[in-house]
């Protein structure tokens, strides 16, 4: 089984197009590539990677898929498009040239309007992904989780996944109305959801425990089958090493069966953003 971490990052502060993190997130403050990550990779036994954007502009896209072409570690690359220019589609389309290029992620939880991805102009460019062969990433917080339904009402053939499982507020070990909304977003089969970030949302005293009323609602609502394990690193250096978080990983999906754990750390990842090898 080849093993997919579905959701990481690579980023040089110095290219100019990257003004987050800032020096008040000193373990992250500071460049990050594939050398950087390969020790951690090797010692899970991890072999692909889905590289996902940290910055709203194209320039940083097309840095990721650069490195993408010469990095075999990156099985696909999650860019960024303004969704809302007349162009958007035309330029998705010149990114789709790319063979590792899967798909787009807006980044919706640092837009004030929480219903902005419903507006018509958005509409028009979501809908030309899936004729494309493209999928939409949800970096979403929980107040999205009913507009992520109705998008996902809205464009059924569009394959979302929620990144973070929509970043639920663990750390005050609030559910509700996180876990209701979750599970009336589950029953859209279009959707899916990464096992990742949980982590940095607990914060520094995360626990097993403390993560496994969360993530054991994601595997319960989605089905393993749609499921992904992410790493979210580096962010998630923040709060854990990157073999911390995939033992606790293993931990939160110790009680599937094994062919729903090959879907968790493979399976989900392989066919939602069309990895082969």
């Amino acid at each position: 089984m080849t093993l997919i971490d579905a959701h990481q990052h690579y980023w040089a502060l110095g290219l100019g197009h990257n003004n987050w993190p800032g020096p008040d997130l000193a373990p992250i403050y500071r460049d990050f590539g594939p050398d950087d990550l390969k020790p951690s990779l090797a010692a899970a036994g991890i072999t692909r990677t889905v590289l996902v954007q940290a910055a709203p502009n194209v320039r940083e896209t097309e840095f990721l898929l650069a490195i993408a072409e010469r990095e075999e570690t990156v099985a696909a690359v999650v860019g960024w498009v303004n969704i809302l220019a007349a162009d958007a589609v035309s330029e998705i389309t010149r990114l789709k040239a790319h063979r590792k290029f899967k798909g787009i992620r807006p980044m919706l939880q640092g837009i004030v309007e929480t219903a902005w991805i419903l507006q018509p102009r958005a509409i028009v460019t979501l809908q030309a992904l899936p004729q494309l062969d493209l999928r939409f990433d949800a970096l979403i917080q929980p107040r999205h989780l009913p507009v992520v339904a109705a998008l996902a009402d809205e464009v059924p053939e569009l394959a979302i996944v929620v990144d973070h499982g929509a970043k639920p507020f663990i750390a005050a070990e609030k559910m509700e109305p996180w876990q209701s909304d979750m599970a009336a977003l589950a029953r859209r089969p279009n959707v899916h959801v990464k096992l990742s970030g949980l982590v940095t949302e607990a914060g520094g005293g995360w626990s097993v425990e403390r993560l496994k009323p969360y993530a054991a609602h994601l595997l319960d609502v989605f089905g393993a089958d749609r499921v992904m394990f992410g790493s979210d690193w580096p962010v998630v250096l923040l709060d854990a090493d990157y073999g911390a978080w995939f033992v606790a990983a293993q931990e939160l999906t110790a009680h599937l069966r094994s062919s729903e754990r090959e879907d968790v750390f493979s399976r989900t990842a392989a066919r939602f953003y069309g990895i082969s090898g």
